[in-house]
């Protein structure tokens, strides 16, 4: 099967979990299309100075694969910088923030799969 960029669903979400400022967020797969395996597979752009807002994983882990940009990640572990080619992955049970802090769009990659990496 081959999904045409024109078919994909595009969303702008403004203050998604409680984060500043905008996102677009592209839907490269569907829940369904995931075959109850995952929730998300999507391409997301936060705007300068735009954030993802502190939230929790339950029942499931998330993984983000920066392509552009630079962010600052909030864990429980510490604030860490992530730049192009990084990845940033979120088990069930923890929780997780991402801050577009460069001059320009972060975009990243986005999946989250219906499981937990512990």
């Amino acid at each position: 099967m081959i999904k045409r960029k024109n078919e994909l669903e595009i969303k702008e979400i403004e203050g998604l979990r409680g984060g500043v400022g905008k996102l677009k967020m592209t839907e490269i797969l569907s829940k369904d299309e995931l075959q109850n395996e995952g929730k998300l597979f999507s391409r997301v752009i936060l705007e300068k100075n735009s954030s993802v807002g502190l939230h929790k994983h339950v029942n499931d882990f998330e993984v983000y694969y920066i392509l552009k940009g630079v962010g600052l990640v909030e864990e429980e572990s510490g604030t860490y910088t992530v730049n192009e080619g990084d990845v940033v992955y979120t088990c069930d049970g923890e929780q997780h923030s991402l801050l577009n802090i460069g001059d320009s769009e972060l975009e990243m990659l986005a999946v989250v799969i219906n499981n937990n990496c512990n």
